[in-house]
């Protein structure tokens, strides 16, 4: 049998855009990721989200007219001339692979409830035909099932679609439009080596606008080489005015691999200093928030019910499906990823319709591992973490370790406890409810992040819980 890769999820989701403060590289990589068996806790853990069967699909269309200068996705640049794919052969033969893939997927659980979230990622996903589009989703349909009203997400960028194909789209289902941004300055765009200009940027928000899609948002990136405040303000000015119905905030991570990488070092002129970035996060957060778009994770704004449901799954640990090339799928608690290189996903496709792909539905993971990975995802948002959940599933050991690291971050304001009317519970009051209920807070309903304090120091403060989880023998 071929062996596929299985872990805990963490923090490595399909195709996770650049987050402010967006990975714990150091606490990831080096934690072992075996699964290791035979764990007990205070008492059996119970998570039934991880272990019902997925209500969600990342699809991965890898296209790009060209490799932007700050991108280590898995892509595919076709060219900069490349507008309609629907005879490249590259794309062609990758979208019968994909939906050879979605077919040849096992189901190995008692109940299949339809699909309630599509999101296609990318590359540009806008670049595919929309008869491309259309075989998709027939087969996610045929396999899983889709249901009536299912948000159907599509990333798409300026300049590779006008009004004809937004309207195909739609007409195929796609209700929520995620528009590749980035920068509101012709000589930033070209300095990120986007494909678009600021003229492809206002066309694609009228067409938007104009075929009536109601649930679409904007994707900005914050620290860019040569930004200055005045162009932050300015973007998200424009953003605002704009009238998205949701706004994702992405600040610039230096990867290894990209042209950014070779060309600078984090911290250092033309990039913005650490505090510069963080003026820029606070800067989005005042003014987004006064705009009366909802801060409901690090990096994502909306107007009240635009929620992007989609990434509440991530947010919520709650199973997903991914397919394509590098996509990743998180089903039982454990993630499963595919190859990033092309002939390796071909040869795992074949391997997968032959029966030679395990599957992780037998594999089991260390009650610790699920409790960090909840902890981390809940404290991105800003309902925070659902203690009482949290200590019926984990046991109080866990909760009262993670207090008392974060005693100094309460007294900060950097780390924030609500009541169950979401009212926040001062310093004074935390330490009484703290003594009477020898540290089994019960009276304590949420545990979160500052906003946009505890929010910048979000790495910190979700590395600090780590070691005390860490620490404790389980």
């Amino acid at each position: 049998m071929i062996k596929s890769t299985f872990s805990p999820i963490f923090w490595l989701l399909p195709k996770s855009p650049k987050l402010f403060q967006h990975t714990i590289t150091n606490n990831l990589t080096n934690r072992a990721a075996g699964v290791r068996q035979n764990a007990t806790l205070e008492h059996p853990i119970r998570i039934p989200p991880v272990l019902s069967p997925p209500t969600s699909a990342y699809i991965h269309l890898p296209f790009c007219r060209k490799r932007c200068h700050y991108c280590d996705f898995t892509i595919v640049a076709l060219g900069s001339a490349s507008t309609q794919l629907d005879d490249d052969p590259r794309v062609l033969n990758y979208i019968q692979l994909l939906c050879r893939e979605i077919n040849a997927t096992k189901v190995e659980f008692d109940t299949k409830p339809p699909l309630e979230t599509v999101f296609f990622g990318g590359g540009t996903p806008s670049l595919v035909s929309p008869k491309m589009v259309s075989s998709i989703l027939e087969t996610l349909n045929t396999k899983f099932g889709l249901r009536m009203n299912a948000e159907i997400s599509m990333e798409m960028d300026p300049g590779t679609f006008d009004a004809k194909k937004m309207r195909e789209m739609m007409k195929l289902g796609v209700n929520r439009v995620s528009l590749g941004v980035q920068a509101f300055q012709e000589k930033l765009l070209r300095a990120c080596g986007r494909a678009h200009g600021l003229m492809e940027v206002y066309e694609a928000i009228d067409i938007i606008k104009t075929c009536g899609v109601e649930n679409w948002s904007i994707d900005l990136i914050s620290s860019l080489p040569h930004q200055t405040s005045d162009m932050w303000e300015e973007s998200l000015r424009l953003t605002i005015e704009a009238q998205p119905t949701h706004v994702s905030v992405y600040d610039l991570q230096i990867e290894q691999g990209t042209k950014f990488g070779t060309l600078y070092t984090p911290g250092e002129f033309p990039l913005p200093s650490e505090t510069e970035s963080a003026e820029f996060y606070k800067m989005a957060s005042s003014m987004l928030s006064s705009a009366t778009y909802n801060h409901y994770e690090i990096s994502s704004y909306c107007k009240t019910g635009y929620e992007c449901k989609h990434n509440y799954t991530y947010w919520k640990h709650k199973p997903f499906y991914g397919f394509g090339l590098g996509s990743t799928s998180f089903v039982v608690g454990l993630r499963f990823s595919r190859p990033r290189k092309m002939n390796d996903y071909m040869n795992f496709v074949q391997n997968l319709e032959n029966g030679l792909v395990n599957s992780p539905v037998n594999a089991s993971i260390h009650p610790k591992d699920t409790a960090m990975d909840v902890f981390m995802l809940s404290l991105r948002t800003a309902r925070g973490l659902d203690l009482k959940s949290f200590r019926e599933s984990f046991g109080t050991s866990i909760i009262s370790s993670l207090f008392e690291a974060y005693k100094p971050y309460f007294e900060s304001g950097h780390v924030v406890c609500l009541n169950e009317e979401r009212r926040a519970v001062g310093t004074e009051d935390l330490n009484t409810y703290l003594l009477e209920e020898n540290h089994t807070p019960a009276k304590l309903a949420y545990l979160r992040l500052s906003d946009p304090e505890g929010f910048l120091l979000s790495n910190e403060l979700i590395s600090i819980a780590f070691k005390a989880m860490d620490s404790l023998e389980i």
